[in-house]
């Protein structure tokens, strides 16, 4: 191997010899970059079954790791060994150098359970499994806790997973505004309100055909998600769960979602049609319960609202609700996230979805960063231990987890639930286990094969103008993906 790349920012220059493991070394430094000051320069090399790995400062030599590869002769499995060994040994320099360890250690992915998962199918003890995540990996020991937990409770929902089953998803893409943090596909209804109509039109079309296509496969669950659903007015709300309990047989299903999240788009007759068609599980997301954030973010409602909305739905019947909050907002301390933990203990819902910000190219937030405080990644770890604390008390156990790029500290999602009161659609999307069918603007189908070694992917186009106008080519795709599964 000979391959020579440089990359990297002023803090980093990465140089790269006999290797592809760029982009992941790039993720390791990313995450010390906060702590690093001065301008230095990071050489990694890979040359017969060895790396290599120097820090220069100014053309002075810092430090170096020098290590052996564990060597299997199997090509796939070598390359990974080569990526973790280059990431080890960049970890190791970058950890000494600044005197920090990441919670994840080494682990960027978004679904640092399939890590448990895997080595479980391989026969391995759990004691096993922690060591080898806090040896090769160095996770810190409240991730790896966190970890197992969330690996088992998934694996005991994927258990009863049928064959040739299917989850749906049916996306609204539209939102009374746009928070600052958002990067999903939704679109303002002040600005695409007059869309609304014309986009059901093709959404039903799209709900017929799959209707159709799988009527003879099992659907475990369905989820209605956005943007904001009850951003629909009571009649289009109704027509398209009228639509959707037609064309499909909801008796069969055990989990139907809408999320129903801003409180501001909830109405009593809406949440009474949620429940008359079918619905069983919905999300009210208040995100923080202190409402300086709740201005500073861009929702146009008010804290008193949020108990209001989830006081009715309940004398409505709905009995299986989420809410969601996020730790980072900006300007918030840990006394705001604890506010908003002493609010969701009255409250008493059955699932909790904790987020860590997330600032993505595509927000607004991203944007206007610098127009923002971003809470520093110590102070989220408290946030997050005190969640964790706090939903312990409540009742409330780890059931999924996933991760994202530019979250803040590199920490992680996590949704907590009652027992037997986990969401379903929430693991399948996840562990990409099962077929989960998409329908409607930016949705993307993830066709499942083989319990999980391969999948493809069958995406709309996101403009919800592109949408409507061609919404024959995107079943189209749809029957095509469906064609390529079945052979």
């Amino acid at each position: 191997m000979n391959d020579k790349r440089m990359s990297g920012n002023k803090v980093i220059q990465l140089k790269c010899e006999g290797h592809t493991a760029e982009y992941e070394l790039n993720n390791i430094i990313h995450l010390f970059i906060p702590y690093i000051k001065e301008g230095y320069s990071l050489k990694t090399c890979y040359e017969d079954k060895q790396i290599d790995v120097q820090l220069f400062l100014d053309g002075q030599h810092v430090a170096r790791v020098n290590q052996a590869v564990r060597w299997t002769g199997d090509e796939l499995a070598d390359k990974k060994n080569i990526k973790e060994a280059l990431k080890r040994g960049t970890y190791q320099i970058l950890s000494e150098l600044t005197g920090k360890e990441m919670p994840w250690g080494i682990l960027t992915g978004i679904r640092p359970t399939k890590i448990v998962h895997d080595y479980l199918n391989k026969g391995l003890s759990l004691d096993h499994i922690k060591t080898i995540l806090k040896n090769d990996y160095y996770v810190t020991a409240p991730k790896i806790a966190l970890m197992v937990k969330v690996a088992q409770a998934e694996l005991d929902i994927l258990s009863k997973n049928k064959e040739d089953e299917i989850s749906l998803y049916i996306g609204i893409p539209f939102c009374p505004t746009r928070c600052v943090y958002c990067s999903f596909t939704a679109y303002s209804l002040e600005t695409k309100g007059h869309l609304v109509d014309a986009y059901l039109d093709a959404l039903c079309k799209e709900i017929d055909y799959v209707a159709e296509a799988k009527s003879h496969v099992p659907v475990r669950s369905l989820y209605i998600g956005g943007g904001t659903p009850t951003s629909l007015n009571e009649e289009q709300l109704l027509r398209l769960l009228a639509h959707v309990k037609k064309r499909f047989k909801l008796s069969d299903i055990e989990e139907y979602t809408l999320e129903a999240g801003r409180p501001d788009t909830i109405t009593e007759e809406k949440l009474s049609i949620m429940k008359q068609m079918g619905v069983n599980r919905i999300s009210i997301n208040p995100q923080s319960m202190n409402q300086k954030t709740l201005d500073v973010i861009g929702r146009r409602h008010t804290t008193e609202a949020i108990k209001q909305v989830f006081y009715k739905a309940r004398e409505i019947g709905h009995t299986s609700i989420n809410m969601d909050m996020i730790i980072g907002l900006p300007g918030e301390s840990l006394e705001d996230v604890q506010n908003t933990l002493a609010e969701l203990s009255q409250l008493k819902p059955e699932n909790i979805t904790v987020h860590t910000m997330a600032v993505k190219r595509a927000s607004r937030l991203k944007e206007q960063q610098d127009d923002y405080e971003l809470t520093q990644a110590e102070h989220i770890e408290k946030m997050l231990n005190v969640c964790e604390e706090t939903m312990e008390t409540m009742g409330l156990k780890p059931y999924y987890m996933y991760r994202q790029k530019n979250m803040l500290g590199n920490f992680e999602n996590v949704g907590y639930a009652v027992p037997n009161r986990e969401c379903v659609y929430n693991v399948e999307i996840m562990e990409e286990k099962q077929t989960i069918i998409a329908l409607g603007a930016g949705a993307i189908t993830k066709v499942v094969y083989q319990k999980g070694e391969r999948l493809d992917r069958v995406a709309n186009v996101k403009s919800l103008e592109e949408y409507i106008s061609r919404i024959d080519e995107m079943i189209d795709r749809k029957k095509q993906g469906f064609i390529n599964y079945h052979e």
